[in-house]
């Protein structure tokens, strides 16, 4: 498993709205992590369409969580925005006879798999507890 820039992106804006006591606008995430601001409504598109995140019109407007840190995986993140990876990690795996696959292809589905249900363990708020180390973690894994 590949985790893409655009996930990394929705990672880290996801994880600078939960850090905020007040909503935080699209324009404040793209100017603090220099990402284009078109490229971030996209991905608020993405996330928005899975209840992630809520928008909050009018003065001091701008976008909260959509459910509580604790309820967001860092998997629910990436899928929102990369939905092959929820196509492909979330149904069950398919067992392939190791007459008919390579041991290395075994053993790269099985990584990739291991890795999906590890994200899926991680919480948004667990990545503000940690602070750096899951940032790093997630950052190297790119």
């Amino acid at each position: 498993m590949r985790i893409s820039t655009k996930s990394r992106h929705a990672i880290t804006a996801m994880l600078e709205i939960a850090l905020q006591d007040r909503s935080v606008t699209l324009s404040m995430i793209s100017d603090n992590n220099g990402i284009s601001l078109s490229y971030m409504e996209q991905i608020f598109a993405a996330l928005r369409f899975k209840g992630l995140v809520k928008g909050q019109r009018g003065p001091g407007g701008g976008y909260v969580l959509g459910k509580q840190a604790e309820e967001i995986s860092i998997v629910d993140i990436i899928t929102s925005v990369d939905e092959w990876v929820e196509y492909n990690f979330s149904k069950p795996k398919m067992v392939v006879p190791p007459s008919q696959a390579l041991s290395t292809q075994l053993l790269w589905n099985d990584l990739s798999h291991q890795i999906y249900d590890f994200l899926g363990s991680i919480s948004l708020a667990d990545v503000m507890a940690k602070g750096p180390t899951y940032q790093d973690l997630l950052n190297e894994a790119a």
